[in-house]
């Protein structure tokens, strides 16, 4: 069933688990993801960020999305990733999104405020959730000049009062796009943003965070948990192997089922890690 990311992150802010919000790519790892929900019985956010919908335009892929979401029989967020501007996240909202996620984090904290209120309201109009960010998660891949900072709890408290956000993303050690599991958590300054705020918490980034830290924060109030390279790796990798042992083979789909199945069991292990 289609859901806000309000509704699912509310709940999970009180209790002792974290929705995982995969990247996905098309049909592939939406399948699977969706597979693994409904056999922890579990909530999930399904996230398409720029590159995916660079790949696959909205009109393509938002239907598949949508599809799976109301048709599953768990709770499903439709949400788009890292929205860097207001039309791209008009264009997910008429689009069917159930959420947006607005990436002002480059910016000064007065501009960030004010773009991202702007959008807030706009989704609040619509009945959409908003997440943003503020702080920054870098990532490892030098090539992507994106600052790193960690998040201020005044500037968290300061941010989501005057912007009216549903979820606030905040930077407390992850890195985007890390391909081991190498990421050290800093959870005093956690504690702090959540003393200071009563929006649901959101970490960016989590692919790199070791089993028994990301366990560890899914019992703070963070409600939402984004992994998308782990999925990747998984995807390619099987995918790979596949190719090199059928050199001969040519039509993909042959190809595609030890990819899918690897990607639901990564996701079953993410969901087991984070309380379900």
């Amino acid at each position: 069933m289609l859901v806000t990311l309000k509704l699912l992150a509310d709940e999970a802010a009180k209790r002792d688990y974290a929705v995982p919000a995969f990247n996905i790519f098309g049909y592939e790892d939406i399948i699977p993801v969706i597979r693994a929900a409904e056999q922890k019985n579990a909530p999930v956010i399904l996230a398409a960020n720029i590159p995916a919908i660079q790949h696959m335009p909205l009109p393509y892929l938002a239907p598949l999305m949508l599809q799976a979401a109301r048709t599953a029989s768990v709770p499903v967020c439709v949400h788009l990733d890292h929205g860097k501007d207001r039309q791209g996240c008009v264009d997910a909202i008429a689009n069917g999104f159930s959420s947006v996620m607005y990436d002002g984090s480059q910016l000064t904290l007065e501009e960030n405020i004010r773009r991202t209120k702007d959008i807030a309201d706009y989704a609040h109009r619509h009945g959409v959730s908003i997440e943003a960010e503020i702080g920054s998660v870098g990532y490892s891949d030098p090539s992507i000049a994106m600052k790193h900072q960690l998040s201020d709890p005044d500037e968290v408290e300061q941010f989501v009062r005057e912007t009216g956000v549903d979820a606030v993303a905040v930077s407390v050690g992850t890195v985007h796009r890390m391909e081991t599991q190498e990421a050290s958590i800093d959870f005093n300054l956690l504690e702090r943003i959540q003393d200071k705020v009563n929006v649901p918490l959101v970490i960016h980034g989590s692919s790199g965070v070791p089993d028994d830290q990301l366990r560890k924060l899914a019992s703070y109030r963070v409600a939402k948990i984004n992994i998308g390279t782990a999925l990747r790796m998984a995807f390619g990798k099987t995918l790979r192997e596949e190719m090199e042992q059928k050199p001969g083979a040519f039509d993909r789909i042959s190809l595609f089922g030890r990819p899918m199945a690897a990607v639901e069991e990564t996701a079953l292990h993410k969901f087991t890690i984070l309380g379900f």
